[in-house]
């Protein structure tokens, strides 16, 4: 049956594929019917699973995560909906409107424009050139990227997006698979972003400690450094990057295909990452006049530097930031201003696929909250619950629902409020416990296909996002259970 499956993706019929859309649509509302109208205590139980199995079995046969995204959502709603095309119109409204994802918009988009604007200068190419002559060989290209990563430590987008679209021209010299260039790139943003107490990533988790009564008002990023070394996945995600580069630990999985297949002369980029490529279609190989370091390195320093001022708010950063290129790219005489705001429009159009899927995750993140699927997998988890056992159990749940959710953030949301009384009353230790939320969320999203980091990686690297959640995934699961393992000793121990 897979094999048939895969085969018709191969062989794309449009009227096969209405056909089967049509018939995954019917056969969840037959089934559906026999669902309760309304969730018993926030869930449906067993069946809030459905459409995340749903989702996770499309796509590994067909690989297409923009339908799958969109037919999961459809299940979810037609378990709590009759109106399931009005229930998914007033989700997709709200999520457009909700001011995270204004803020997402805003920022990823400017981002791109800021990426068009360095390119444009000839910052990139400077910078690859700058690169190159330090970096020999392969070897050393990844480790640069890595250090190059720790450097971005402010925000995990801007790391991603930043450095894989700078140094994908100067891995490509060194023949070296977009997937491991995505897996360098993923492996070292959000990692860092949680064990570093000044980024976008600790402010927010800093408010969301205080809101949910660990941390007394003003004293979020306090509490939040208190985690910061018992979190396990982030330190041992980080850590294992350079490991895997040196070969001291061995390439292994979908990442060794990867790896034969550019050495058998394949091509660089698994097939369809044209789709998802923010440089799809430019002529990379064009020398820009006079390149200079300085337009890499200045913008990025204002960005970051910037975006610290303004109380890590990477939306003030990215303003500041075009406002300086402005000035200094006309300075030099680089663009016109109205070559300055066409590259802002290209980088926001570049962006485009990316955002949609995420916005659509968001969807489906929604209908997978309505019907109670995180709820209903926590809940289902505590009555395992000890003091001892709790980060442990934390971790492992909160990985799989991220997994499967890929909100990032949102998961954060939903399960601190839940983690934090329940640490209280059982006597588990609070910083452990949290740090376990932490590790989780930075888990789920590096094996995700659809994650915020998956899909931006996979944007700026230039890598179909679904083969780079493939060949990371592997490394993820063996520091996982490195990192599980260790939440299992320390809450023993601590």
């Amino acid at each position: 049956m897979v094999e048939k499956l895969q085969a018709e993706v191969k062989n794309f019929s449009p009227r096969r594929s209405l056909t089967a859309v049509i018939i995954i649509v019917l056969a969840s509302m037959v089934l559906t019917s026999f669902l309760p109208s309304e969730p018993v205590d926030g869930s449906f139980g067993l069946a809030s699973c459905i459409p995340a199995f749903f989702l996770v079995i499309y796509i590994f046969i067909t690989k297409r995560i923009l339908e799958a995204l969109t037919l999961a959502s459809v299940i979810g709603f037609s378990m709590i909906s009759d109106d399931i095309l009005d229930t998914f119109s007033t989700s997709l409204t709200t999520n457009l409107m909700n001011e995270d994802t204004v803020w997402l918009i805003i920022v990823c988009g400017l981002m791109g424009g800021i990426i068009a604007l360095i390119e444009k200068a000839g910052g990139a190419f400077a910078f690859g050139e700058w690169v190159g002559k330090r970096a020999k060989t392969r070897k050393t290209t990844l480790i640069w990227t890595w250090v190059l990563g720790i450097f971005i430590f402010i925000d995990d987008y801007l790391n991603s997006l930043t450095v894989g679209s700078c140094m994908a021209p100067v891995t490509d010299r060194h023949k070296v698979p977009r997937e491991f260039l995505a897996y360098v790139v993923d492996s070292t943003a959000a990692p860092l972003c949680v064990i570093i107490p000044i980024t976008t990533w600790s402010a927010f988790c800093g408010k969301l400690l205080e809101i949910n009564g660990w941390a007394p008002e003003g004293e979020g990023l306090t509490y939040f450094i208190k985690t910061i070394p018992f979190n396990f996945y982030a330190w041992i995600a980080a850590i294992l990057v350079p490991l895997v580069v040196l070969g001291i630990v061995p390439i292994f999985g979908p990442m060794k295909k990867a790896e034969e297949r550019v050495a058998n002369g394949g091509p660089l980029a698994p097939p369809g990452s044209e789709k998802i490529d923010i440089k799809a279609g430019e002529d990379t190989t064009e020398i820009p006049d006079n390149p200079k370091l300085i337009n890499f390195f200045l913008p990025i320093l204002v960005l970051i530097g910037a975006t610290i001022y303004f109380d890590v708010d990477m939306q003030m950063g990215v303003l500041s930031t075009l406002v300086f290129m402005f000035v200094f790219y006309l300075a030099q005489n680089i663009v016109t201003a109205e070559e300055f705001a066409d590259l802002i429009l290209v980088g926001i159009r570049n962006m485009i696929l990316p955002l949609m899927l995420m916005v659509l995750a968001f969807v489906f993140g929604d209908a997978n909250d309505q019907i109670g699927f995180t709820y209903y997998v926590i809940n289902s988890a505590t009555r395992f619950m000890t003091p001892e056992l709790m980060p442990f159990i934390i971790f492992i749940v909160l990985a799989f629902t991220e997994f499967i959710t890929g909100t990032n953030w949102g998961m954060y949301i939903i399960a601190l409020p839940i983690v934090i009384p329940l640490a209280t009353i059982i006597g588990a230790n609070m910083p452990l416990s949290i740090a376990a939320v932490l590790s989780a969320g930075v888990l789920g999203s590096h094996i995700c296909f659809y994650s915020d980091a998956t899909i931006l990686t996979s944007a700026a690297t230039g890598c179909n996002n679904f083969n780079h959640a493939l060949t990371q995934a592997p490394f993820g699961i063996f520091a996982g259970i490195i990192s599980a393992v260790m939440f299992l000793i320390a809450g023993f121990i601590v």
